[in-house]
């Protein structure tokens, strides 16, 4: 059976700070990891859900509803609407707080290298959502398209920010694309979400709306991409069958960027260690040189189910790393460090 090398952390971790969450994964997982987040704290506890209230201070655009809608670490989860003869161009949107966050984390992640707790070589890992994914989760109808430039603009500037402070040797940018998977796969509740956008088949747009943040990124800083079907109260808003959706985007998306991708995540539901599943890894094409990581690393079976799904996807994937599906932001108090230890029992270091 194939021995997987090498460990990735999606993104979230459910510690209250950055440090503990660094100190413990490099603690538990050491050589394993070529890149560490800091397990996006805070407001970014529940991924882009702290956005609307962001968004919410520009200038033409409205809170819908005049209830707050409470979701968790006193975030208001209320939709947004363009105001009334509000022209979208000119709208200034306010530091979305993907920057500030990240350098206040570098900070971290600098003090702890210096003192040893994390190995000389090991990225700081920023992961930031695709304009898409907030757009559609927030806004309706016609403002969609509208206001997509406009906060497309808005992520760039943040990353360009990431860019300008933080070192590019030390530094990896994951973009997290959740709903566009959705929409590909037809889900529940994306038919609106297509119509904003597209008149036909949505697929080219979406390929070249990531390949355009991917290359937004320089040669000299890590790029990766992860995909995902959500993890809302641990549930997917779509159950895959197989891979096939998934290696096709990524396959269109890596041909279409000027840039390599240095790593790919590909999530695996815990109920499949089914060779179908699997299957359709025989036909990805992402570049030699590009880490492949699937999330088979499942807490409630541990490391007992993923090197069942480990061993299935051996026949179809020669090399790749484990992970878990999604972040682990949102695991039960207590499992955390569980969770990264299976990692370190199923996957040798680099």
């Amino acid at each position: 059976m194939t021995n997987p090398r090498g460990a990735l952390l999606v993104g979230s971790v459910n510690y209250d700070d950055a440090e503990t969450t660094m100190r413990t994964a490099a603690e538990i997982l050491g050589p394993r990891l070529r890149r560490i987040p800091d397990g996006e704290v805070g407001t970014r506890f529940h991924w882009i859900m702290f956005q609307p209230d962001v968004l919410g201070q520009a200038e033409g655009i409205e809170r819908v509803g005049a209830e707050r809608i409470p979701f968790g670490a006193g975030l208001d989860a209320r939709p947004l609407r363009i105001g009334d003869g509000v022209d979208a161009a000119g709208i200034a949107l306010p530091p979305l707080g993907y920057a500030a966050a990240a350098l206040a984390s570098y900070e971290v992640f600098r003090r702890l290298r210096e003192e040893g707790a994390i190995a000389d070589g090991i990225r700081f890992q920023v992961s930031l959502p695709t304009p898409l994914a907030v757009i559609s989760s927030f806004f309706a109808g016609e403002d969609r398209a509208a206001i997509e430039p406009v906060y497309t603009a808005a992520i760039l500037r943040e990353l360009a920010d990431i860019l300008a402070a933080i070192p590019h040797g030390d530094l990896a940018i994951q973009w997290d694309v959740a709903s566009e998977m959705g929409i590909i796969e037809r889900a529940a509740g994306y038919g609106k979400v297509m119509e904003a956008w597209w008149a036909g088949d949505p697929f080219d747009g979406l390929v070249a709306r990531l390949s355009a943040l991917i290359d937004a990124v320089p040669a000299d800083v890590e790029a990766g991409v992860h995909l995902c079907y959500g993890d809302a109260a641990e549930k997917h808003f779509f159950e895959p069958a197989d891979a096939a959706n998934l290696v096709r985007y990524a396959n269109a998306v890596a041909g279409a960027a000027a840039r390599p991708l240095t790593w790919l995540h590909l999530p695996v539901p815990i109920e499949h260690d089914d060779d179908a599943y699997f299957a359709p890894l025989d036909a990805l094409a992402v570049g030699e040189g590009t880490e492949l990581y699937l999330g088979l690393v499942h807490r409630e079976d541990g490391a007992e189910g993923a090197r069942r799904r480990i061993a299935a996807a051996a026949a179809h994937a020669a090399s790749f790393g484990v992970a878990t599906e999604c972040g682990i932001g949102r695991a039960p108090a207590g499992s955390t460090e569980d969770i990264l230890r299976t990692h370190a029992e199923v996957a040798a270091a680099w």
